[in-house]
């Protein structure tokens, strides 16, 4: 069960589209006070791409130009060693984030703020590792001994994150970014599911808070509900229609005390311009309903969400991020005033 309440509350996946840390992170403040969510800022420096943003301190990581990848050339045994032994007696300060590879994390900890809880990201073990390469070009989440140090490795900057976000709120929401989920199960991916749910569960192990996963598209959604999380953050958006397929796992989440964070505020530029809140509120609705056919209480479904955009909203312009959240409030106290019963 939650610790505070969170019912139809809006907050956001993370980047944005800003280069200036102090600008991007007081719209998140103006539109989202209840629960911020610090901004990365992948056109600031290619260091704030997801997928390079939490790589300090990994073993035999490298990063040349606009590539990033793990040099196994080199003797990684010493490197390696020092990780499983900053895991094992968590020393979580020695794997922080530089403001050079995180502005906007380090100037949303200096922005003024009273909030009900925070929310921060990693990037989720199964995209990082499919991402990150050998020197060869090989994926490291493919080698045994890589996939479980990069585990670690995030558990490690997750703890750290948290414990930063901390200093704002004491209810913390870290979501694990997992883009990659959309390839489990094709023939371009060879994982398990069993390594998914472990990997997945180590860098849960590392946050005390709330813990979530934010996919982006269509995945095996019975996947991600076995594990532990808390919040299940899918794009309603587009792919609402998905998680209908799975009635019983998302019962079964529902019913322990996890929370949907529907992604239902669009990142593409022309259909922020499009929509409004009721024409949101409308298609969100048209998922629920379907979820209710099924057996999946409406009630439980409204009163145990979040709202949140789509996606990251890094690829808008400055104008049409700031609408996309604009919007994103309008449908979180649209959705409010219908369904969630104040005081």
């Amino acid at each position: 069960m939650t610790r505070f309440e969170l019912s139809g509350l809006p907050t956001a996946v993370g980047s944005m589209p800003h280069t200036d840390p102090v600008e991007a992170s007081s719209l998140v403040a103006r539109f989202l006070p209840q629960i911020p969510a610090w901004p990365q800022l992948p056109k600031r420096a290619f260091v704030e791409n997801m997928y390079v943003q939490f790589s300090e301190g990994f073993p035999g990581v490298v990063i040349e130009d606009d590539r990033i990848y793990v040099d196994r050339t080199k003797d990684l045994d010493k490197p390696l060693e020092q990780l499983y032994a900053s895991y094992l007696e968590n020393k979580i300060e020695e794997y922080g984030i530089s403001p050079d590879y995180a502005a906007g994390l380090h100037a949303f900890l200096d922005t003024k703020l009273s909030p009900l809880a925070v929310k921060g990201q990693v990037t989720g073990p199964i995209s990082w590792g499919l991402t990150i390469t050998d020197q060869e070009r090989r994926s490291i989440l493919y080698d045994e001994t890589l996939a479980d140090a990069l585990a670690k490795h995030l558990r490690l900057k997750a703890a750290w994150q948290e414990m930063k976000l901390k200093t704002i709120s004491p209810n913390t929401i870290i979501f694990v970014d997992e883009p990659y989920m959309t390839s489990f199960g094709s023939a371009f991916v060879s994982i398990s599911r069993e390594q998914v749910i472990r990997l997945l569960e180590e860098v849960f192990s590392g946050i005390s808070g709330l813990k979530g996963i934010h996919c982006c598209g269509n995945t095996d959604w019975s996947v991600v509900l076995s594990t532990s999380l808390d919040i299940l953050n899918f794009d309603a958006y587009n792919y609402g229609y998905t998680v209908a397929l799975y009635p019983d796992e998302v019962k079964a989440f529902l019913e322990r005390g996890g929370i949907l964070a529907w992604g239902i505020v669009p990142n593409d530029e022309k259909d922020v311009t499009g929509e409004t809140a009721n024409s949101l509120l409308d298609r969100l609705e048209e998922v629920i309903g379907a979820l209710d056919r099924k057996g999946v209480s409406y009630r439980l479904q409204t009163e145990r969400c979040l709202v949140t955009p789509a996606c990251t909203l890094a690829s808008l312009t400055l104008d049409g991020a700031a609408q996309a959240l604009e919007l994103l409030s309008d449908v979180s106290k649209e959705l409010r005033k219908r369904y969630i019963k104040e005081g």
